[in-house]
């Protein structure tokens, strides 16, 4: 479970990037974050793993308050907190496998991170990732040869590798085409339902946001205007997120969205079930 309660962040500059944020995200739950340019997403995002130190307020993981935290406790318990970034932060040299056995690093010596010796234990686990993420014929090819939606799906596996407790995932989609971003955000959301696993996703999609999450937090200003089901997103909502539009085409974009992601679903059911048959 994470708490947020009364979050706030002002940078030196004097802005007030967050004002008094309080949400909770219970275990399995993803919450699409969604909110204009400077509403205080990206801040929110690195307040709760302290990347950014919050100004005020309180961010509980399960049973500790991160934001109390020292230094060295500080570094154990990041590890228990996933982050999927939108430029996927890869070490573009390295190969598939060792990008994912990174996210072990802040359990493992320092020599056997140096030397790569990682425990059989831990790169059993990694191949299991990266088949679960659909990568298995990728391990030994060097990321700068991967596609961006490969890409991403390390970061996805190297996030899991952590076994983490929380998923930051901050704008997974930015970079990537409109059907890869869709298999990215559907791999994402099934992960986590898979592991239990809360997940926060920063998202500037809205369309995307409403197609696979159970519930979108929208922030304006630093402050938590909506909080509900994508179906609570009306045009009255996304006002108060974004300011005065007209919303009807984005809505018919999204309905058209969705019933193409219906029909391919229902096609590739009909497809497994002749195959079957034939078998």
């Amino acid at each position: 479970m994470l708490t947020i309660e009364a979050l706030e962040k002002r940078y030196k500059t004097g802005d007030l990037a967050l004002r008094g944020v309080s949400f909770s995200v219970a275990p399995g739950d993803v919450v699409g974050l969604i909110g204009p340019s400077g509403a205080g997403k990206s801040s929110l995002i690195r307040c709760i793993n302290r990347l950014v130190e919050p100004t005020a307020g309180s961010v509980r993981l399960n049973d500790l308050d991160v934001t109390r935290l020292g230094r060295g406790e500080l570094r154990k318990v990041r590890r228990r907190i996933g982050m999927i970034f939108q430029e996927f932060a890869l070490v573009e040299r390295l190969t598939v496998m060792e990008n994912v056995l990174s996210g072990r690093l802040g359990y493992v010596p320092f020599w056997r991170s140096f030397t790569r010796r990682y425990p059989q234990a831990d790169v059993d686990t990694a191949f299991a990732l990266l088949d679960r993420v659909g990568l298995a014929d990728h391990v030994d090819k060097r990321a700068d040869a991967l596609s961006g939606g490969q890409r991403q799906r390390v970061g996805i596996a190297r996030a899991l590798a952590q076994n983490p407790e929380l998923l930051l995932v901050d704008e997974p989609t930015a970079s990537l085409d409109p059907k890869t971003s869709r298999q990215i955000m559907r791999l994402i959301v099934e992960i986590c339902r898979e592991r239990t696993l809360p997940a926060i996703v920063n998202i500037h999609d809205v369309m995307l946001a409403r197609m696979f999450v159970g519930r979108i937090i929208g922030l304006r200003a630093g402050e938590v205007v909506f909080d509900g089901p994508p179906e609570a997103l009306d045009d009255a909502a996304l006002t108060r997120i974004y300011g005065e539009e007209d919303w009807t085409q984005m809505r018919a974009a999204a309905d058209e969205d969705a019933e193409d992601s219906a029909a391919a679903a229902a096609f590739a059911q009909s497809h497994e079930e002749r195959l079957e048959s034939l078998a």
